[in-house]
């Protein structure tokens, strides 16, 4: 097994585990949480295959599947055992690994900068929108939570080491901490991008009232 198949595995797995914590919060039945662990564990690859005209990866290995059906049933077991809030730091780790994971297959199919760095992106945030959305919740990629941002500042270091000649598993490694720090930053000190109110009170504030 390479290094990039088991980084696959394993960002699947924590993905897969961060959809059925949300799916259990949701108050989902067994399928439920099956089923929505499924999404952002391979919803962002898949739109990413079909993108690069490529075999989507968990058709090619089934074995992807049975990892993300493992992550929903862990996601289970987890909550039956402790109440320790973990949702937000296995989605931070998938976040990193599945950005990395994209831009680096991205690149391995000889794409250009920016598009290995959408797909990147892609790859990291799309599951993670479908499952907000089927569960009914706001897509934490919409809102001005740090999240998507993280994805695309670490898809772009990565991206630029490994076209800047740095070994693979060096440029990935950068990308990662990259992606994983400005989240973990996010979380730990409520960082956040500039919301529409405050965007709005910027640009229609009244300049006869500077209280306004």
């Amino acid at each position: 097994m390479s290094f990039i198949t088991l980084a696959d595995y394993i960002g699947v797995f924590v993905f897969a585990v961060s959809g059925g914590l949300v799916a259990i919060r949701h108050n989902m039945d067994l399928f439920g949480i099956l089923v929505v662990g499924l999404l952002p564990a391979i919803g962002g690859g898949t739109l990413r295959d079909v993108l690069l005209d490529v075999p989507v990866f968990w058709l090619a290995d089934p074995w992807v599947v049975c990892v993300a059906l493992a992550g929903g049933v862990g996601a289970i077991i987890y909550k039956s055992w402790t109440r320790v809030k973990l949702f937000v730091w296995v989605d931070a780790l998938g976040l990193a690994l599945f950005a990395m994971l994209g831009t680096y297959k991205a690149y391995s199919l000889d794409a250009g900068f920016m598009t290995s760095v959408m797909m990147g992106t892609i790859t990291a945030t799309a599951g993670g929108l479908i499952r907000d959305v089927v569960c009914g919740g706001p897509p934490i990629l919409l809102k001005e939570d740090i999240y998507a941002t993280a994805a695309l500042f670490g898809s772009s270091l990565g991206c630029w080491a490994l076209f800047s000649g740095v070994s693979t598993p060096i440029s990935l490694l950068l990308g990662f901490i990259a992606v994983f720090t400005i989240r973990a930053m996010a979380i730990k000190y409520e960082l956040s991008l500039p919301s529409s109110d405050w965007v709005r009170g910027k640009l229609y504030r009244n300049p006869s009232n500077p209280d306004d």
